[in-house]
C-alpha cells in the first residue's frame, strides 16, 4: 500500500493485491522526493518518465499534481493492469501511459523517440552494478532528458553510482536517489580558456 501525498488526489491510499511483490518508494523518500521535483519544474508543463514502475506510485503522484504526460514502463503484465486501472478509476488514463515491456529492451527500442523533463527509475535492489551502469548510459546517452531535464536513480545507499554527469547523491536511510543532468558538467579548462 501507498499513499497519494499531494495534488488533486492527496492523502489517498492505494491498496495492491497482497500477492504483488512490490516494494513502493516510502512516503518520508516520496516527499523529499517531490519536494527536490517542485523547486525545479512546475509539474503541469512536464513529461515524465516511470522505469520500473510497480504499481505506479511515482506514476500516480505525478500525475495527482497535473502532470500531463506520464509514460510508466513496468515488466508485469498485472502491475500494468493494476497502473491502468488505478488511473482510470482516478481519472488520470489520459495522463498516463502504460507500456509493458523490459525497462532495458524498452529503452534500446524507443532511442531518439521522445524527450522528458523528469526521469524517474526504481529498478530491484539486488540489480548487478553492471546493468545500474547499463541503465544510466541508455537513459543518459540516448537523448531522454530535455535540456534541462533530471534523471533520479533510487537504489540502496549503499550501492552509491559513479558518473559525470550525477551531480548529487540525496540519503534517506537505506534508500538514496542519484541525481543526474542532461548534459555533462563542463571541465574547469573548458570555463577558463587559457
Amino acid at each position: 500500500m501507498f499513499r497519494i501525498i499531494s495534488g488533486k488526489w492527496k492523502a489517498k491510499k492505494i491498496s495492491a493485491p497482497k500477492n504483488f511483490d512490490v516494494r513502493p518508494t516510502t512516503d518520508f523518500a516520496k516527499e523529499a522526493l517531490f519536494s527536490i521535483l517542485e523547486n525545479r519544474y512546475d509539474f503541469e508543463f512536464c513529461s515524465a518518465l516511470d522505469l520500473f514502475a510497480g504499481i505506479g506510485s511515482i506514476t500516480l503522484e505525478l500525475a495527482s499534481r497535473d502532470c500531463p504526460d506520464v509514460t510508466a514502463v513496468e515488466f508485469q503484465t498485472k502491475h500494468t493492469g493494476f497502473i491502468h486501472n488505478t488511473a482510470a478509476e482516478l481519472d488520470m488514463a489520459l495522463q498516463i501511459n502504460t507500456q509493458r515491456s523490459d525497462v532495458f529492451d524498452w529503452l534500446k527500442k524507443n532511442r531518439n523517440r521522445k524527450q522528458y523533463d523528469i526521469i524517474f527509475a526504481d529498478p530491484p535492489f539486488d540489480l548487478e552494478e553492471k546493468k545500474y551502469n547499463e541503465l544510466i548510459s541508455l537513459v543518459l546517452n540516448n537523448n531522454y532528458l530535455k535540456e534541462n531535464g533530471l534523471f533520479i536513480l533510487e537504489h540502496q545507499t549503499k550501492n552509491a553510482p559513479v558518473h559525470p554527469q550525477l551531480f548529487s547523491t540525496r540519503k534517506y536511510g537505506n534508500v538514496s536517489f542519484s541525481l543526474f543532468e542532461a548534459k555533462p558538467l563542463k571541465n574547469v579548462e573548458e570555463e577558463n580558456p587559457i
